[in-house]
């Protein structure tokens, strides 16, 4: 099956770390106007520090168009060469879940579950429809983090999971994708989220973006507020031992001008936490010791094939490799024959 990224990808949410910035970008002739506001903010007015961050902006649209060849390129590189510290960890067993996890998907994949009933299985945090759960033995996850500590100290390449988290490593680059996340995504958290978040696609999860992100002082220390590119997320905590760096919570995304206030929950080793992609979100600044996080966002193409989470507009479908953004073919409103056809074309 043929994947696609939204045209959005190319012209929105641009980040450029200099100026701690997301920006939009058609082009060079209406970028100050679509950023006025946001370049005031940076001190941004003369021509020169709009040449500069055009600049940048022009730097990150190229990236984007580039990283799914060059992730393609990186992960066969790997596959090749790389050796890895516990190869047995790679494919998911279930002993390497933890028995408290297992009997809440036992229970949720039964005919009478329900969401009431499950609710009562999780911790509920005070963030709304946010909960945690264990997830995997301590014993994985200290395998895990190992792994990760033995691949960033290798020579191979390494792409990391967006342009605001730069320690970290993307799971499918590195194999984990067919043999593990896939399988915990499809048995294990999929049941779940249809309790939990049907209204967002949870049932319908068919493709995710799973990557490590590790927070360290003199390193990331924190995440500014944001939600993700996913119908449902899980955040779990895979060590070592730090202080502080809770995750908080504010509104979902189209409700942030309405009495912002924050929730923080605590992270817990080998534990979980769940929550809807377009709830807004950060993590608080590390104060002592390392931080790894095994993030997986969760997509519905059912949802997003009919409205980009990123733009919220129909998607404008560019083919990409790999599963690009969760979007898939379908058919297309202007056309009478329900053929399956692409709404766009990147140049």
């Amino acid at each position: 099956m043929q994947n696609y990224v939204c045209r959005c990808f190319f012209t929105r949410n641009l980040y450029v770390k200099k100026y701690n910035a997301h920006l939009v970008y058609e082009d060079d002739e209406t970028f100050r106007e679509q950023n006025a506001k946001i370049l005031q903010a940076r001190g941004c007015v003369s021509d020169g520090q709009v040449a500069d961050i055009l600049f940048l902006v022009r730097l990150e649209v190229q990236r984007r168009k580039e990283m799914f060849n060059e992730s393609k390129r990186r992960q066969r590189v790997i596959a090749q060469t790389y050796v890895p510290l516990h190869p047995e960890i790679y494919m998911l067993r279930e002993s390497q879940l933890d028995a408290g996890f297992l009997h809440v998907v036992k229970y949720c994949k039964t005919e009478a579950s329900n969401a009431r009933d499950v609710i009562q299985l999780l911790k509920s945090e005070q963030a709304e429809r946010v909960y945690s759960l264990p997830i995997f033995t301590k014993r994985f996850c200290i395998k895990f983090v190992e792994e990760m500590e033995h691949f960033e100290s290798s020579s191979m390449p390494k792409g990391r999971p967006n342009t605001m988290n730069n320690y970290g490593v993307l799971l499918n680059e590195l194999g984990f994708d067919e043999g593990f996340i896939s399988p915990l995504r499809e048995h294990y958290l999929n049941p779940i989220a249809h309790l939990l978040y049907e209204d967002y696609g949870g049932g319908k999860l068919d493709s995710h973006k799973a990557f490590v992100v590790k927070y360290k002082e003199d390193e990331d220390t924190e995440l500014g507020f944001h939600y993700d590119n996913a119908e449902v997320t899980i955040n779990i905590s895979l060590g070592k031992e730090f202080t502080d760096s809770q995750l908080y919570f504010g509104k979902m995304r189209n409700q942030v001008h309405t009495n912002i206030s924050y929730t923080e929950c605590v992270h817990v080793v080998s534990h979980g936490i769940l929550h809807r992609g377009q709830h807004m979100h950060g993590a608080l600044p590390i104060t002592s010791g390392e931080r790894y996080n095994l993030i997986i966002w969760m997509r519905a193409s059912s949802v997003r094939n009919k409205l980009c989470p990123m733009c919220d507009q129909q998607p404008q479908l560019v083919p990409t490799e790999g599963w690009g953004d969760g979007f898939t073919e379908h058919p297309s409103p202007n056309r009478e024959d329900g053929n399956f056809v692409q709404s766009c074309s990147l140049l």
